[in-house]
């Protein structure tokens, strides 16, 4: 079958190859046929070596397809079933699932470690033990979340990560209060999807920052009272909030640069939200006095903070209501054989989503 491999952490491109195959069905286990899936700057993370991830692999944890055969002991799936790629299961027995932390469960990650996919030279990874920039995929059966026939499969796969991600963030973690300031680092579609949240929540002024001007464009359309460029977020400070800063301030990059930031930005007894996933060696430096002295909340969100089962009908209610906009989080198509394209546009900060075709 066809696949998007990445053949040494470091390269920027990807090869598309027609020799790769999906590998690990067996009892539990679920085959499906991606027939859509994002691109979530994480992949492009795992690439670069920021996050860990052993090669090669086939990138790509944000998809969606069809059942195409079921394992022993999967009563829940049977093939032909629409269903969205979860990229962190829940496995409902280790601590912290049973502490209600679902999105805390380690088990996803331990997949990461095992071969999705085999070629003719040896074992190929999948990205978060998942690797949707392939036809077929093979995973546990809790990484198989049915969804309804009217959610197109394109849409799902927004679901499966960056909208449940950013939408989580200010719904879950922040618990966004009505009538509130925000300001939201990072506008791609997690970013976006931050900004919807902020805005079902009630908030009153919700900036968006972003460098690239479409991108600041894209966000007054999802619910951004102003958008401006990093050099300019001073000044709307100072406009939206007289200067004390912001209520609740989202970083969404992921760098140590802009989480200290976002926590200048923060007023005294507000939220940092930290949503972007960064490296281990990149540290945020904060003093004992001001952490004692400003007294601000400082709120990692994982997977966007919550069950992400009842995130997904969460999500899935809001669109089919019209309150949320996943459409228009698409603004690119390619195909497969044009991955490379897809990651250009995700560099340049062109797109915010590209969907891949397969």
């Amino acid at each position: 079958m066809r696949a998007a491999v990445l053949q040494e952490i470091g390269q920027e491109k990807l090869e598309v190859l027609d020799d790769v195959e999906a590998v690990g069905f067996g009892p539990g286990r679920v085959r499906i046929r991606v027939r859509a899936t994002g691109l979530c700057h994480s992949d492009l993370s795992a690439m670069s070596g920021v996050l860990p991830q052993p090669g090669p692999f086939v990138p790509g944890h944000e998809g969606a397809g069809e059942i195409l055969e079921v394992g022993d002991g999967v009563t829940h799936l049977k093939a032909g079933d629409r269903v969205v790629v979860c990229w962190l299961p829940a496995c409902g027995t280790c601590p912290a699932c049973k502490r209600g932390q679902t999105e805390l469960c380690l088990a996803g990650f331990m997949n990461a470690g095992t071969p999705n996919f085999r070629r003719p030279g040896g074992d190929v990874f999948g990205f978060a033990g998942t690797g949707t920039f392939a036809e077929e995929v093979v995973v546990d059966a809790g990484c198989a979340v049915p969804i309804p026939d009217d959610v197109p499969f394109d849409i799902a796969a927004l679901i499966g990560c960056g909208v449940t991600t950013g939408l989580g963030a200010a719904l879950n973690t922040a618990d966004v209060e009505a009538g509130s300031s925000v300001a939201v680092i990072g506008c791609g579609g997690v970013g976006i999807s931050a900004i919807q949240g902020a805005r079902l929540k009630g908030a009153a002024e919700i900036v968006a920052v972003d460098p690239v001007a479409s991108r600041r464009e894209s966000a007054l359309r999802f619910g951004a009272t102003k958008a401006v460029s990093p050099e300019e977020l001073a000044d709307a400070k100072q406009q939206v909030t007289a200067g004390e800063g912001f209520d609740y301030v989202f970083e969404v990059v992921g760098k140590s640069a802009t989480a200290r930031t976002a926590y200048d930005n923060t007023r005294r007894g507000g939220t940092l939200v930290v949503v972007g996933a960064g490296a281990m060696d990149d540290f945020l430096q904060l003093n004992m006095f001001e952490l004692f002295f400003d007294e601000k909340r400082i709120l990692p969100s994982m997977y966007g903070g919550g069950d992400v089962l009842r995130s997904y009908e969460r999500t899935i209610a809001l669109w089919r209501a019209g309150r949320i906009d996943l459409e228009g989080l698409i603004t690119h198509r390619v195909p497969l054989t044009e991955i490379n394209e897809a990651l250009d546009q995700m560099r340049t900060g062109t797109a915010l989503r590209t969907c891949i075709e397969i």
